[in-house]
C-alpha cells in the first residue's frame, strides 16, 4: 500500500485558536469544537463571534493534544474550534465515506503521541497516510468509526466501595511468574507491521512500535518497567514482543482477564515510588514484592476486582 503525507491529500491549518471562555453560548447558533473525544469534538454552540465567519461543514478537525489527541471528525454544522486543533479540507472531491476513512486512519497513529509530551502539533502534516483507500473499508465507514470510538459508559451502573482495610497482603511470587522477555532489540527487528513492541515508556501501554515479527509473549500478561520509566505496569490484552533489557514480564498463576488484570496493574504500580533509574526493579525485587488486595477466606477476591472496574467509566471499551 503507497503511503504519502497528509499534506499531500490535504490543506491543513490550524483552526480558530478561540478561548471558549470568551465565547457568548446565549442563543448560540455555530458549533465549538474543542478537544473532546466525543460528540464530534463538539462540547456546545455559541453565538457569531465578531466579523469571524464558521468554517463549513464537511471538513475534518484533528485534535493535537487533550487527553485522547488525534480524534478526528467530519464536522457537519458550521463551526469555530478551541485552541490545538487543525482543520483539514480535502484537496479533491471526497465523499462523507472517504473523509471517515482519514479519520480513522489519523487516529491510528495515536500510539506514537502523548499529551503534555510529544504533541502532534508539528509532524501531524508530514504523517504518512495510504494514498488509497481500501475497499472493504467503503460501505463500512460509519460502522468502522463507531467502532474505534471510545464508549464512556461503564458496564455496571452500580457503585462498589473500596475499603482497604480488610484487605490482605500477598506475595507477587506467588500469583505471578516472574521472567525477562527474550526477544530481539527494536534495531534488529521490522518496523511497519501488526505485532506491538513493549519497551519501558510509561505510555500507550508500554507500546513504542509495531514490528513485522511474529509475537513470543502471551496475551493477558503483565509487563513490568524494571528500567526507564522505572515501576510502570500494564496489562497486555494481545500476543507481543518486549525489549529484554528493561521490560519483566508477568505471567499469572490465576485465570485473569481484561478487568482483574488492569485492577492488579493498577495496585501494582503503586509500589513505583520504591524504585527508580539507580534502583531498578529486577526479577529479584519483583519476587520480593508484596501488595495488599481485596480478599475473601485468604484468597484474592477475583471477583470483586473484576466487579469493580466494570463500574468505572470506559469499562464499555475493554
Amino acid at each position: 500500500m503507497k503511503l504519502v503525507p497528509l499534506d499531500a491529500i490535504f490543506r491543513i491549518e490550524y483552526g480558530n485558536q478561540f478561548d471558549f471562555n470568551k465565547m457568548e453560548t446565549v442563543d448560540g447558533e455555530v458549533n465549538f469544537v474543542s478537544r473532546s473525544s466525543q460528540d464530534l469534538g463538539v462540547v456546545t454552540k455559541v453565538s457569531k463571534y465578531k466579523d469571524f465567519e464558521p468554517y463549513q461543514p464537511g471538513l475534518i478537525t484533528v485534535t493535537l493534544g487533550g487527553s485522547y489527541l488525534l480524534s478526528a471528525f467530519v464536522q457537519q454544522e458550521p463551526f469555530y474550534t478551541a485552541q490545538n486543533i487543525k482543520v483539514l479540507t480535502p484537496q479533491i472531491q471526497m465523499s462523507f465515506e472517504e473523509k471517515v476513512f482519514y479519520c480513522y486512519a489519523i487516529a491510528k497513529n495515536r500510539f506514537r503521541y502523548t499529551s503534555h509530551g510529544r504533541e502532534a502539533n508539528i509532524t501531524l502534516n508530514k504523517m504518512l497516510v495510504p494514498a488509497e483507500i481500501p475497499k472493504e473499508f467503503l460501505g463500512r465507514a460509519v460502522s468502522i468509526l463507531h467502532e474505534n470510538t471510545p464508549n464512556p459508559a461503564p458496564i455496571d451502573d452500580g457503585k462498589i466501595e473500596l475499603d482497604t482495610a480488610c484487605w490482605e497482603y500477598f506475595n507477587v511470587k506467588d500469583l505471578f511468574h516472574i521472567s525477562a522477555s527474550k526477544d530481539e532489540l527494536m534495531n534488529e527487528l521490522n518496523e511497519g507491521g501488526q505485532t506491538p513492541y513493549v519497551t519501558s515508556s510509561d505510555t500507550h501501554n508500554g507500546v513504542t512500535s509495531f514490528v513485522k515479527e511474529n509475537p513470543t509473549n502471551a496475551a493477558m500478561t503483565i509487563t513490568a518497567n524494571r528500567g526507564g520509566s522505572v515501576g510502570y505496569f500494564f496489562y497486555q490484552p494481545v500476543p507481543y514482543k518486549a525489549t529484554p533489557v528493561d521490560v519483566r514480564i508477568l505471567t499469572p498463576k490465576f485465570q485473569i482477564n481484561a478487568y482483574i488484570g488492569l485492577f492488579i496493574k493498577t495496585v501494582l504500580q503503586l509500589e513505583r515510588g520504591k524504585y527508580n533509574y539507580s534502583r531498578k526493579m529486577g526479577s529479584d525485587r519483583l519476587a520480593q514484592m508484596r501488595i495488599k488486595l481485596p480478599s475473601i477466606n485468604g484468597h484474592p477476591d477475583w471477583q470483586y476486582m473484576e466487579s469493580y472496574i466494570k463500574t468505572l467509566p470506559y469499562s464499555a471499551c475493554l
